[in-house]
């Protein structure tokens, strides 16, 4: 599959934020791994596009969260604008870690020069008692909520907010769209076709636009695993989630595209430290160990000395 290389490549000085669905989850874990500038979902995987439209509304304008906003659930209290992994058993620690979130989202969004945003879904969950779109519906009971497919129209018109939005906080960001190549069968298999096409008939137009066309780029990571990928001994065993192999395939797209060639050495020094790290010896004690405990520091500190924010 043919992709365009990057005006704006990712190197070792570049800041990245990463949000959205469980795809933006794996790729970060790459980013983790060879150690670039990366933070990823601070409020937890989010899947559709008004949900994460409506997290950066409340970041840009600071808008923390209070009391109203959470709620008493299956002894715990959540917030049904984040995900479950935030959610605590005392209020006020709840209220604390959502309100530190927002202060360091719009640091780093003021300091990003790269934004990663995959959406998963055109499906939402609308609060029955509230009429607003839930990110997450934390296990209450479904007759409390409506089930809708978002139109391309509304999720063109949130992609567009989002945009304007962060380019407000920071002019020189450099946004890179995906759209997740999980697929939501609990949604149906026609209903999931459906809603992804509502996803890339909204995010292409809104891409083409030509406002927005200098600093918006299009990684194809769901065609990669549709058209390149398409066998099931790519998938895990739930058969719908991309397996380690598939990752692996498509973050080589990625960074053979995204990333700049300079930071390839960087990243194959990494690659190698990380790797040591991870070895085992059946004698820990032995000299031989010690030696080879000795030469991997001396790498960690020479890579230190050439990227001060890389550490083990």
């Amino acid at each position: 599959m043919p992709i365009q290389k990057s005006n704006t490549p990712i190197d070792y000085n570049s800041k990245l934020l990463s949000i959205g669905s469980c795809f933006a989850e794996n790729m970060a874990a790459k980013f983790d791994y060879f150690k670039f500038q990366n933070e990823t979902n601070p409020f937890g995987i989010i899947f559709n596009p008004v949900s994460i439209e409506k997290l950066f509304i409340r970041i840009a304008e600071q808008n923390f969260f209070q009391e109203k906003d959470v709620f008493f659930h299956n002894e715990r209290w959540h917030s049904f604008e984040v995900h479950s992994d935030l959610s605590n058993a005392d209020r006020q620690e709840l209220l604390e870690s959502l309100n530190k979130a927002v202060q360091e989202t719009y640091k780093q969004l003021k300091e990003a020069t790269h934004i990663i945003i995959t959406y998963g879904t055109s499906w939402i969950y609308r609060s029955l008692e509230s009429n607003e779109i839930v990110a997450n519906c934390h296990k209450v009971p479904q007759k409390q909520f409506s089930k809708e497919l978002l139109s391309a129209e509304v999720i063109h018109k949130s992609i567009q907010n989002i945009i304007e939005l962060i380019q407000r906080l920071n002019p020189n960001i450099n946004f890179i769209f995906t759209i997740s190549p999980v697929r939501h069968i609990k949604d149906g298999f026609v209903e999931n076709q459906l809603s992804k096409s509502h996803l890339f008939t909204a995010l292409h137009s809104a891409l083409k636009t030509e406002h927005y066309k200098l600093n918006t780029e299009y990684f194809p990571s769901y065609e990669i695993m549709m058209d390149e990928l398409r066998d099931y001994r790519f998938y895990n065993e739930d058969m719908l989630h991309p397996n380690q192999i598939a990752i692996d395939y498509i973050w080589k797209l990625f960074s053979e595209n995204y990333i700049s060639e300079t930071s390839f050495s960087v990243m194959k020094e990494v690659d190698e430290i990380q790797k040591s790290l991870r070895h085992r010896s059946f004698n820990p004690e032995s000299e031989q160990h010690q030696k080879f405990l000795a030469k991997l520091q001396q790498k960690i500190n020479v890579l230190g000395k050439k990227q001060p924010h890389i550490k083990f």
